[in-house]
């Protein structure tokens, strides 16, 4: 489906007509919706899986450390990347004011080679294949495929961007380059290997030790500031703008943003090693940077918040308003406990606890999950031409995921925490007070705390696809325009 639109060329006396290639949002709009119910089923699956060991089932296929890079992927890649490609791909046209670069041919096999991408990192990661990189488990001939999937990518987005009818670039199409190219540069860096043999599909990374890790972690949290972030931004930066009616509080503010937080975020790696080989200098050269993202992130934050001036009634009416400004409140919490975390004291007492876990969900469930499900509920009835069919589904949704979040991330900071000091209390003799069995039997009772909220907001995912479903399906026409 194809929407036609007439814009103004650049003769004043005539009218042109722009023929938006539409139906590729829309795949990628039920795409994530799809990852988005295997992602937060596989999490709280595994979720239960630590609480109750049992649900390992005793098969190799569906233990905890099988099924996490499942989950984790699933989120990240699958259904957040799905959101940012068919975002990007939405915002481009209508900021440029011309259909995508490449026509249907390319927009598809982006797609589709993404979506195959996925599934055979999934598959690969049951069947026990995976390369032991964080947030980089596909094996060697996978990531060959996601580059070459990745490189068109960038040509489309890239190539609208040089055809646009619109001599501006808008800033959300700053923030959606830069998470494309950034990626491509990390994922190739981090994902430098030797096979076993061509025919195998076993390989090694091309660096080792400390080198590997700083490598690692160089990639692990840019693909947070990139992917996760700057790529996310964009979608505020578009979205929130155009669902108040209102325009950006400060487009020179959303520039230094979009600067700072590029040069800034690249540095900030170092910071997962503290307290290990990594030399001092690059530890507090992470530190440092981290520190120093307080001021843009805050920065991004006030802008998406203060571009409601005017129009904070329409909270109560409109469901994308409300998720996508609930989603910024959540990204100026997770990036001011990011920082405070990556100073070298505070992280003794954090690092490999669970108060690390509560951090990374505060901001993926808080901030790019429900900036994605105010964007889809944005898109849906302008894609579709469609009501909403329910709004009080919608709100159902905001607030059992709402509380899903608070119970997920109050359990991990309370066990994280007690966890860190019960790992560092020591007896007058100079022994240590606890066993590691003793810290996990301690954190028993968060760990289901934890998976109920997990059931929660898998509840409120499996409410959006219903409601979106039946707008699809039976929804009242709506004369919409994105």
């Amino acid at each position: 489906m194809t929407a036609i639109t007439a814009d103004l060329a650049h003769a004043p006396s005539q009218a042109r007509v722009v023929v938006y290639n539409e139906r590729i949002v829309q795949q990628f709009v039920i795409a994530a919706m799809f990852w988005g119910v295997v992602a937060f089923a596989a999490g709280t699956y595994i979720a239960f899986q630590l609480a109750f060991p049992a649900l390992n089932l005793g098969l190799e296929w569906t233990t905890f450390g099988r099924l996490r890079p499942v989950h984790t992927s699933a989120a990240i890649f699958a259904f957040g990347g799905s959101v940012l490609i068919g975002t990007s791909f939405h915002v481009v046209q209508r900021t440029c004011r011309t259909a995508l670069f490449g026509g249907e041919a390319l927009a598809s096999f982006v797609f589709w080679g993404y979506q195959f991408f996925i599934v055979m990192a999934a598959l690969s990661y049951v069947l026990g294949f995976s390369q032991s990189k964080e947030y980089a488990e596909p094996e060697w001939y996978l990531d060959l495929w996601l580059t070459v999937v990745w490189v068109v990518y960038l040509v489309i987005f890239l190539g609208t961007l040089l055809k646009r009818e619109e001599p501006h670039i808008y800033v959300a199409n700053w923030f959606y380059l830069a998470f494309i190219v950034t990626i491509a540069m990390l994922h190739i860096g981090n994902n430098l290997a030797m096979p076993v043999s061509w025919a195998g599909s076993r390989s090694y990374s091309l660096f080792s030790g400390v080198q590997d890790a700083l490598i690692q972690w160089w990639y692990g949290h840019n693909a947070v500031g990139f992917f996760l972030t700057a790529g996310f931004l964009a979608i505020m930066y578009y979205y929130i703008p155009k669902a108040a009616g209102r325009p950006v509080y400060s487009y020179r503010l959303s520039i230094i943003h979009f600067w700072a937080l590029i040069f800034l975020y690249i540095w900030a790696g170092p910071h997962h090693l503290h307290y290990t080989a990594l030399p001092d200098w690059a530890q507090t050269l992470g530190m440092v940077f981290s520190i120093m993202l307080w001021m843009p992130s805050w920065g991004g934050m006030i802008n998406g918040l203060m571009t409601l001036s005017g129009a904070w009634d329409k909270l109560r009416t409109d469901a994308s308003l409300r998720f996508s400004v609930t989603a910024v409140g959540f990204y100026g919490m997770a990036t001011f406990e990011g920082p405070l975390m990556s100073v070298r004291q505070v992280n003794a007492l954090s690092h490999y606890t669970d108060w690390t876990i509560g951090h990374v969900h505060s901001g993926a469930l808080g901030w790019n999950a429900f900036v994605s499900f105010g964007a889809i509920y944005y898109l849906v009835p302008h894609l579709w031409r469609k009501q909403l069919w329910s709004q009080r589904l919608v709100s159902w949704h905001f607030w059992l995921s709402t509380l899903g979040i608070v119970f997920y991330i109050t359990s991990m900071w309370v066990s994280g925490i007690m966890q860190g000091l019960m790992w560092r209390a020591y007896d007058t003799f100079g022994f240590l007070q606890y066993s590691f069995i003793e810290t996990v039997q301690a954190m028993h009772p968060f760990y289901i705390v934890r998976a109920l909220g997990g059931v929660l907001f898998l509840t409120g995912m499996l409410l959006m696809v219903w409601n979106i479903c039946k707008t699809i399906r039976v929804g009242k026409p709506a004369d919409k325009e994105a």
